[in-house]
């Protein structure tokens, strides 16, 4: 292999000194672009820029196989004129048709002197990029045998054509494109199995949860109706809770979907956070005295008037209590102590804390993402993810912590009236 090497290589002994300086820097570039770049289709532009430049040409591009179709599509064309996004919509070479479709049907890099005359030219290509080629090299990219495209450089300047320098160093380019081409599709399509996979596991989950609601409906419903039918008041009264506890968690629901599913920016106006929180526990307050849960609103240091976005935060709120009753389930002497207190001039910090069994270290770094539930059939994993992407558009953050006596501690710093934040950005915890 040494020996093979060292023969494919044999072609820099008579190249001259300041070309192979040239090549070798532009080959060092390729090498850090690779390991910098992450985005494939940056990536593919910057390596056609390089081949045009390390062959001073006039313009490049880079052309992908679609293996099903067996033809040649550009994915990437680069030059000072004519019309690139005309030759990439509209331009698809089979094997063996043009200079390109030749290059990949032989597996053979191709320099062409005089493209205008030679008859395998496609100049439809020409046609539609209001480019007129006078001369090309052409080199196949290839991975293992396996064909993956084709990088082409067109024009030399002043008038000169193509040499053996340039294309032993442009099927370097190509050899490089064509392993970062492989590798970024490998991780694309183990992406895609791996999404494809958290969507089937999030869609089970919702589909229990919504079964579930559903059944305690249609029961409710059931109950109402042969209440009616024998005028049993007392039955009525037993039932319609359950109904109004159903049609809730279903409204909920819905209204998680809709926050999780795009940014928005809060609606801001002037209100206090006792008033966030006290509507909050007013909503579940039925709940919470089914369950034997104490609850504790301590909102002494946090009068003064806020400006946010009132029913945002009231969901937000909403869930963090309820998941706390959530955790109390069979715990004797359940308690939910809620406490804001102004920090500093300009910011809140809100703490939910129940006496609960505290959240398993395990899965504590999960526990905001998306679809992500402990509950089982029971939650939808919407809810703190919802509650953290309202609290960050609002320019705070929140964390959670197990407290050493128990239970789970969430902590949200507020900004009074702070700035929206732009979708992305990124905020501690």
């Amino acid at each position: 292999m040494i020996v093979e090497f060292r023969e494919s290589m044999q072609w820099l002994d008579t190249a001259p000194p300041d070309e192979v300086k040239r090549m070798v820097e532009a080959l060092y570039r390729v090498h850090r672009l690779i390991a910098a770049i992450t985005d494939l289709d940056e990536l593919l532009e910057r390596i056609t820029e390089e081949s045009r430049l390390v062959a001073d040409a006039e313009a490049s591009s880079i052309m992908l196989f679609d293996a099903e179709a067996e033809e040649l599509f550009f994915h990437v064309a680069l030059g000072s004129s004519g019309n690139q996004e005309a030759l990439k919509r509209e331009v698809r070479l089979k094997l063996g048709q043009g200079i390109a479709g030749v290059t990949a049907q032989q597996r053979k890099s191709l320099i062409v002197d005089d493209a205008q005359q030679d008859p395998r030219f496609y100049r439809e290509a020409d046609s539609a990029s209001q480019f007129q080629t006078r001369n090309l090299l052409a080199v196949p990219m290839l991975e293992k045998e396996h064909l993956i495209g084709v990088i082409e450089v067109l024009n030399k300047r002043q008038e000169a054509s193509f040499t053996d320098l340039d294309m032993r160093v442009l099927e370097m380019f190509a050899n490089l494109a064509a392993s970062a081409i492989v590798n970024a599709q490998l991780i694309k399509e183990q992406l895609r199995i791996e999404r494809l996979a958290a969507i089937g596991q999030a869609m089970t989950g919702l589909s229990h949860y919504i079964k579930n609601i559903i059944t305690g409906l249609t029961g409710s419903v059931d109950l109402i109706e042969m209440g009616l039918a024998r005028n049993n008041l007392d039955v009525l009264q037993r039932t319609l809770p359950v109904f109004k506890r159903s049609t809730r968690r279903i409204a909920n629901f819905v209204q998680d979907m809709l926050s999780f599913s795009k940014p928005r920016e809060p609606l801001r106006r002037s209100c206090t956070i006792e008033t966030i929180l006290r509507e909050a526990h007013e909503s579940l307050a039925e709940f919470y005295e089914s369950r034997g849960i104490a609850f504790v609103l301590d909102t002494d240091k946090a009068q003064d008037t806020i400006y946010v976005d009132q029913e945002a935060l009231y969901r937000c709120f909403l869930n963090l209590f309820a998941n706390a009753a959530d955790a109390l389930q069979d715990c004797p002497e359940a308690r939910i102590q809620v406490r804001a207190e102004q920090v500093d001039p300009e910011n809140l910090l809100i703490t939910v804390c129940d006496n609960g069994p505290g959240i398993d270290i395990a899965v504590k770094d999960q526990i905001f993402d998306p679809f992500f539930s402990t509950k089982g059939s029971r939650g939808t994993g919407l809810g703190l993810a919802v509650t953290r992407k309202i609290i960050r558009e609002h320019g705070g953050s929140i964390t959670v912590r197990n407290q050493e006596s128990g239970g789970a501690c969430f902590s949200v710093c507020l900004p009074k009236d702070g700035p929206v934040l732009k979708t992305g950005a990124s905020l501690p915890g």
